[in-house]
């Protein structure tokens, strides 16, 4: 019951009929009232956005939620939330339309729906595999939020017991799962966390207020701006890498054909729908990204369980009707460690944190208490969202169709000066243009040399609450280290440094490392 009245009262935030005034022309010295559903309008706003970014390949929803932190300045911190949170599971949407229509992954997360999604489209299914994968996102959206709206109390229960100790040693598991959950090399992983974490302590000492790591510039004394090295991570690099290699998009010209999938296409997706949704939100609450790897676990099991396993790869619509559940599910499933504990558990999520710190939230397990209608009105704005997405993403996909004929070299351009604009627009400092500008370079060569930035990112966002809580816990041990390993005194600080030592020591055997490296290369 208690999660029903909280629900009712999420609802009841998102619907809230809010005033607006403001004065007409300037001449006007009463102002002009009107009670609007601002935090609807704010959701419809992110979802329309997300499923742009969606759509566009090469800009990405990291690079946009930077981009549109400065707008949400003068917004209520609910509805600026809400938004944001809508561009993320938003693009997840338009991730697979554009992987269906182009074969091109507009998103990370729809790699693997281009396989079967793309040939089904070559047959003249292209409206069946949107359909499904629509209605496939819907489910796999709905029960997540259930999910989220049922664990969230429990764990924000658990969460309050923690204290500094306990705090730091589940950000260390949090970025070991970071490093296991990261393609490519072992080592590359945990080189680029610690370099997040090194990124972390330029700027002034928390203790002292030295300067360090700061050459003398007075610019760094604040420390690096995270939307700088988000933007110039994910979206200068991205930038750079696409331009990189020429432009090849096969969209289809053959006619969409009917959205609504048939009776027999609902039976033979909705087993591969359920597992989708079950698989995706498991990993999505993983920290270390592990939403990513939902849709590509949907799809081995899936694969792994057929009759006909050569089916997949050829337009099997259970490769598409699986993922997509997957992909939805984890997004939104990847909500319950920055809600309940204040733990980003992906590059998303750390901007989200961001944005949350921007307007004095501090996450954690006391925004339930302190704000619970921030906290219950984003869960139920998630469903809405879906519900918007479904409702958006059926009718127009003649106009996502027509906007994937534009020319990446034609959007670039405008890509790169809205982004340098959002950053100037921060702290009205040129230096953060350069900066970003800086680490847009230093992500390409990264991706260049076979390094991902994710961690990096993560890292980063994760060292300066790392030190505090690090700090803390040894000021208050009276100097003592064994803290983070009693367990007598601190049984849950010293399980959670157990099991990140273990995957630690899991993921550099030789066998598990080649086992590894097998199932992201495939």
């Amino acid at each position: 019951m208690d999660m029903l009245a909280n629900l009712w009262l999420g609802f009841g935030v998102t619907l809230e009929l809010k005033p607006i005034s403001f004065t007409l022309f300037g001449y006007l010295e009463q102002a002009v009232i009107y009670r609007l559903p601002i935090n609807i309008f704010l959701c419809f706003l992110g979802c329309m956005i997300g499923t742009l970014v969606g759509v566009l390949p090469g800009v990405g929803p990291i690079a946009t939620i930077a981009m549109l932190l400065p707008i949400t300045f003068g917004l209520d911190p609910v509805g600026a939330l809400i938004m944001l949170a809508g561009i993320y599971y938003g693009a997840q949407y338009g991730g697979s339309t554009t992987a269906i229509l182009v074969n091109i992954p507009g998103e990370a997360t729809s790699v693997v729906t281009v396989l079967d999604g793309h040939q089904m489209a070559r047959q003249g299914r292209a409206g069946v595999a949107l359909g499904i994968s629509a209605i496939g996102s819907f489910f796999a959206g709905t029960v997540a939020t259930i999910i989220i709206a049922a664990l969230a109390i429990p764990l924000t229960r658990v969460a309050l017991l923690f204290g500094p100790a306990e705090y730091f040693s589940l950000m260390v598991m949090g970025l070991i799962f970071a490093v296991v959950l990261a393609r490519g090399s072992v080592v590359k992983a945990v080189a680029m966390v610690l370099c997040g974490l090194m990124l972390s302590t330029v700027g002034q000492d928390l203790e002292t207020g030295a300067d360090r790591m700061t050459f003398r510039w007075a610019e760094l004394s604040d420390g690096l701006d995270f939307a700088a090295i988000a933007m110039g991570m994910f979206g200068f690099a991205e930038i750079l890498r696409n331009l990189e290699s020429p432009e090849t998009r096969d969209v289809l010209k053959n006619k969409i054909g009917r959205l609504l999938p048939s009776w027999q296409d609902l039976k033979d997706s909705a087993a591969p729908v359920l597992r989708g949704t079950v698989i995706g939100s498991a990993l999505g609450i993983l920290p270390g990204n592990g939403a990513v790897l939902g849709p590509f676990a949907s799809y081995a099991v899936e694969k792994k369980i057929a009759k006909d396993p050569s089916r997949f790869g050829k337009g099997a619509i259970e490769g598409v009707a699986g993922p997509e559940s997957a992909n939805n599910a984890g997004a939104q499933t990847s909500f319950i460690p920055l809600l309940t504990l204040g733990i980003p558990p992906n590059a998303v999520m750390a901007l989200m944190v961001g944005a949350m710190t921007i307007h004095g939230i501090v996450p954690g397990p006391q925004v339930m208490e302190k704000r619970p209608d921030l906290f219950w009105g984003m869960i139920a704005s998630m469903w809405i969202g879906n519900l918007m997405l479904l409702i958006i993403n059926m009718p127009l996909i003649g106009l996502w169709v027509k906007l994937l004929k534009v020319p990446y070299n034609m959007l670039f351009p405008a890509i790169i000066m809205f982004c340098s604009i959002g950053i100037y627009s921060i702290n009205n400092n040129p230096f953060d243009v350069v900066i970003t500008a800086f680490f847009g370079f230093v992500g390409y060569a990264l991706m260049k040399m076979g390094f991902e930035v994710a961690p990096l990112l993560l890292g980063f966002v994760l060292g300066k609450l790392m030190e505090e809580y690090l700090r803390r816990s040894i000021l208050m041990s009276r100097g003592d280290w064994s803290v983070f390993v009693d367990f007598v005194n601190r049984p849950i600080s010293a399980g959670l440094i157990v099991i990140a030592v273990v995957l630690a020591a899991i993921s550099f055997m030789p066998a598990i490392n080649k086992s590894r490296d097998e199932v992201f290369t495939e």
